[in-house]
Parts: structure tokens; sequence; C-alpha cells
């Protein structure tokens, strides 16, 4: 009997790299357990490197989960991070959820702010926000300030807050900018009364719904902010009136919407990178516009670039059937659309058109995505145990 054929020549790590490296971000669990096939294949995973190589062949980071704000009238959004993938549900420190980018969560735990990475553990709480903001109503955003970077996995180093909000007394609206290099809020600037006032006209002009003459409270909605090139965006609630913050110019200005008469609508950042989108559901459809950052904000105009039709992707509750879906969020990079239903509450995939439920139904007013690429744990901290992982995946 001739001898058993020898055994195949082990793989390189090059190759076995190579391999590796087709595995699709959105699944973390594929590379924990490829991880576990033995230790060549873990030492490959674990590389610097192969990171590096990994975040560079996919692109924008997975969508991981999410969490939500409720309207301020519903009460403290409960403390839970939904994960919409494999990965394990990452333990909630707690408090209200105002934003999520750059691999950072931005919780409002008074009297300051907390700056969570779900994948690392590390937490930076920040001083109260300055004594001039005698606040009514707000939002936050977070995002990362470390030069050059391409945020497609940042974990560590510096970052700022944007705090906004709408004055207890006065009828303007306040601006500060927490910077973790300097550990210090910046000085406000405001977006005058005068500018609110001209705003106020305008509502009534085009038909919105301010019903006391000429007086108007700029009521900052708490919803996530979106952030395109060096401006954060948030919304005003009468008549969807948008106020920037330019992070260069240290500047509060307001522009109008495309659509004044929608009350659940959702800001994002376009695919260029360059657009401020506006998306809201009217009727059964789903509408969005984007609108080109221009130099000459006077020069920038709406122009609708998508219309989808949702009567037959997104269910309507059999019990209420006039129960209608409405747009709570978006997820950048990922061309990913939050849309709440009576049903529950679901992803709609631009792309694709790929409708998925990813909760039950809830009061959900403004979801929160956590986007991050999601790597076993090495000895030196950074993701969780494969044997983290549900049994069941």
């Amino acid at each position: 009997m001739p001898p058993p054929p020898p055994p195949p020549p082990p793989l390189v790590d090059d190759v076995i790299a190579e391999i590796l490296l087709r595995l699709p971000p959105d699944e973390p669990e594929h590379l924990i357990r490829a991880a576990l096939v033995c230790k060549p294949w873990l030492r490959v995973i674990c590389d610097p490197g192969f990171r590096r190589s990994y975040r560079d062949f996919h692109g924008a980071p997975p969508l991981l989960g999410f969490l939500h704000r409720r309207m301020v009238i519903q009460g403290d959004s409960p403390a839970r991070f939904a994960s919409t993938t494999s990965v394990p549900e990452f333990p909630h420190p707690g408090s209200d959820t105002f934003d999520c980018r750059h691999g950072r969560v931005l919780l409002h735990m008074f009297p300051g702010f907390l700056v969570w990475d779900p994948v690392t553990g590390d937490r930076h709480h920040l001083p109260p926000e300055p004594e001039e903001i005698d606040w009514l109503i707000y939002s936050a955003a977070v995002l990362c300030a470390a030069d050059g970077c391409d945020h497609l996995d940042c974990h560590g180093g510096p970052f700022r807050v944007v705090f906004a909000a709408t004055h207890e007394v006065k009828d303007i609206i306040l601006a500060s900018v927490y910077s973790s290099e300097m550990g210090a809020w910046s000085a406000p600037v405001c977006l005058d009364n005068n500018t609110c006032e001209i705003y106020a006209r305008h509502v009534l002009r085009e038909g919105g719904a301010t019903p006391y003459g000429l007086y108007y409270t700029p009521y900052l909605q708490p919803r996530r902010g979106t952030l395109v090139g060096d401006a954060v965006y948030f919304t005003v609630r009468e008549g969807n009136g948008i106020v920037k913050y330019d992070l260069s110019k240290d500047r509060l200005s307001m522009i109008d919407p495309p659509t004044p008469d929608m009350y659940y609508i959702t800001l994002m950042a376009m695919e260029d990178s360059t657009s401020l989108g506006f998306a809201c559901i009217q009727g059964s459809t789903l509408n969005m516009w984007s609108r080109m950052m221009d130099t000459e904000e006077a020069a920038a105009e709406w122009v609708q670039c998508r219309a989808i039709e949702l009567e037959k992707a997104i269910p309507v509750s059999v019990a209420n059937p006039s129960d209608k879906p409405f747009v709570v969020g978006f997820a950048e990079g990922v061309g990913v659309i939050f849309v709440s239903s009576g049903v529950g509450l679901f992803t709609i995939k631009l792309s694709s058109g790929l409708v998925k439920k990813v909760d039950e139904p809830g009061k959900h007013f403004s979801v929160l995505p956590y986007m991050s690429y999601y790597l076993p744990k090495t000895g030196n901290g950074g993701g969780h145990d494969a044997a983290d992982l549900p049994h069941n995946t």
C-alpha cells in the first residue's frame, strides 16, 4: 500500500491575512470565530497591521447597534445599547444619550457630560457646560478632533463636544465647544433674538404653527446633530428651522428647511460628504433632499434627490392602521435610514432597499446609530472576548 500523501503545506500568514480581510465587518462573529481556529490565525487577526488593512479594505465602519432618545415629555430614554449584529449589547453606563459618532457615545450625566467608548470601555467625564448657557432645552454632538484622522476606527485621541441650547429666559440659541485637549469649554456664541424673530416671521408667512403672533421661542430639538464638513447642524421645533454651528468660524446661523410642515424629520450627511441631507415621510413616501454647502450660503438650494415608496416595505399595525411610519435617524457612511412604526423600528438600506426590523415598537424620537470596527480583544484591551458572544451565533 502506498504511503499516505503528505499533509498540505501550511498557509503563510500573508495568504491567511488576505483571506481574512474579506470577512464582512458587519458580522463580527465571523472574525472572532476565525481567531479561535488556531493560534496562527489569532496572531494574524490581533496584529495591528491587519487591523489597519481591514479598516482600509472595507472603508466606512459597520453599524453595530444603536441607542435612542425619546421626546422630552416622554422622559429619559432607557439606558440600553441595542445590537443590530452578533456583537453583544455593551453594558450601558446609564443616563441620557445624545449622540454617537466616531466610535464614541455622548451622555449627559448631570452636572456634566460623559464621553464613552463602548469598544474600549474608556470614559471621559466633562465639566459642566458654561454658566452663561442657562438652558431650557438642548442638544449636543461629539466628534473626533485628531488631525488627519480618516474616522474609520476612532478610539482614543482628542475629541470635541458641541453643546447647543435654547436659553431659559431669552429667546436665543447659544453654543459652546468642549475640547479634550484644552480641558475646557469655549466662550458661548449666540444666535441672537433678531435672527430668531426674522425666522418667526418667515414661519408665519409660510403658514407655520406659531399661533401667538410674533412671540416665538426657538426650541432646539433634542435630536442628534449632523456633522457635514466643519459644521454641525441641529433642528428647531417650529417650521423645521436648521441651526448651523460653524466650527472653523465659531459662529451660529440659521437656514431654511426644504419643507416646514413635517414634525418627524432627520438631517444627514450625504454620500459626497459635502451636502446636508433632509428626510421625512409624507403620506407613504420617504422623501429626501440635499443641499450643497457652498461658501456663499445664499447660493445654496435644496434639491429633492430621492423618493422611496414605503407602503409595501414597512408594515402597518393591524390594530391601529392610522399609526403611520416616521423617520427617526440616519447612519452616515453606510446609507441606512431608521423608520419607526406601530409594528417596530426598521432600517432601510438606501443602496439596495433592504428593510430589516431591528427593534420592537416604542417611543422612538431620535435613533443614535453606533458605528465602529469590532475585532477580538488582545491582552491589551479593545473589544470583547470570543466567549462573550451569545451561544446561538
